[in-house]
């Protein structure tokens, strides 16, 4: 064997050369303790634990985005607090996600922010018992402010009261599989049910084929990126599926903190309107005064149909 055949067999036998760098990504969670159609304790208890233990078996750390209206059950609270204590105690950090999940594009500033100032009361106090302190903010509906001086203005009033904003690069539309799911969960239709958990999980695939080739596009790279998904039945049951499609693409869990270090964060963001999208659509935006949210993959025609029914037969009622 030649000296110049040697030296390949060696490059290519390193297992530091052999195994492509890790992707990494951040898992945020929203609407802690429940997003969607609200749940009995019991139910929602079962919920919870089966969500921190999914996290906890799959090494996933997370910041949980918190809605402290729904603690606010008659005869529940002390319990749904306990559920944001349990939270804390598994390891996730908690995050302000306001107190009532208000639109930033409908609502007067200074109650949106009287809103967030509300959304601290409960969390702040879980945090301090453990030394720590409100630090994230996840804008509702990732809604960012409609015009440029009311989106200024928010921020400043954010960074006024010690918050970072959590952006998000990898949305999901678990929201709307969820309701679906709920609904037929509701209607006994175990089968449906079962469908719409497997599409959910199949979804990641072109979902993140999308993010990442829009990565690619506006930064030339692949970026640590930022999930969203929520605190909901439909991510309590498919929670390790859709962690094993991720570590099958070759992803690596890490913390928000580790994931904002990416240089890509520090990019501009101007976008203003009434959209709320993943920050790739929004950094596309400043570098070609376009977006791509047309060609974002949608939940497949099933579970868009269901979900029109869904609000059709709410808005009949």
């Amino acid at each position: 064997m030649t000296r110049t055949l040697l030296l390949a067999t060696a490059l290519f036998a390193s297992p530091a050369l052999a195994q492509a760098p890790a992707r990494e990504i951040a898992v945020t969670i929203d609407d802690v303790p429940l997003n969607g159609p609200d749940l009995p304790l019991p139910v929602l208890q079962t919920m919870t634990k089966k969500l921190l233990a999914g996290l906890k078996a799959e090494g996933i750390p997370s910041v949980a985005f918190v809605n402290e209206s729904k603690l606010y059950r008659t005869g529940e609270v002390d319990a749904r607090i306990a559920l944001l204590r349990a939270w804390r105690d598994e390891g996730a950090e908690l995050g302000n996600h306001t107190f009532s999940h208000p639109s930033l594009h409908t609502t007067p500033l200074a109650t949106f922010e009287e809103d967030v100032v509300r959304g601290e009361t409960v969390t702040g106090i879980l945090l301090k018992e453990k030394g720590g302190t409100l630090r994230w903010f996840r804008h509702p509906f990732l809604q960012t402010g409609p015009t440029a001086e009311m989106k200024k203005a928010f921020e400043d009033f954010l960074a006024a009261r010690g918050y970072a904003v959590a952006p998000v690069t990898v949305d999901t539309n678990d929201w709307m599989y969820n309701a679906v799911y709920a609904d037929a969960l509701a209607q006994g239709d175990e089968a449906a049910a079962a469908r719409v958990l497997e599409a959910y999980v199949a979804s990641y695939e072109t979902i993140l084929d999308f993010f990442e080739d829009m990565a690619l596009r506006v930064f030339g790279r692949p970026i640590r990126h930022v999930l969203l998904v929520h605190a909901n039945r439909l991510n309590a049951e498919t929670l390790p599926r859709w962690a094993a499609a991720l570590r099958g693409r070759g992803y690596a869990f890490v913390t928000l903190s580790r994931a904002l270090e990416d240089p890509a964060y520090a990019s501009s963001d101007p976008y203003v309107g009434r959209n709320g999208f993943s920050w790739l659509h929004r950094w596309l935006f400043a570098k070609t005064g376009a977006t791509r949210l047309k060609e974002e993959p949608d939940p497949p025609p099933f579970v868009m149909d269901a979900y029109a029914a869904i609000g059709k037969r709410r808005a009949a009622r």
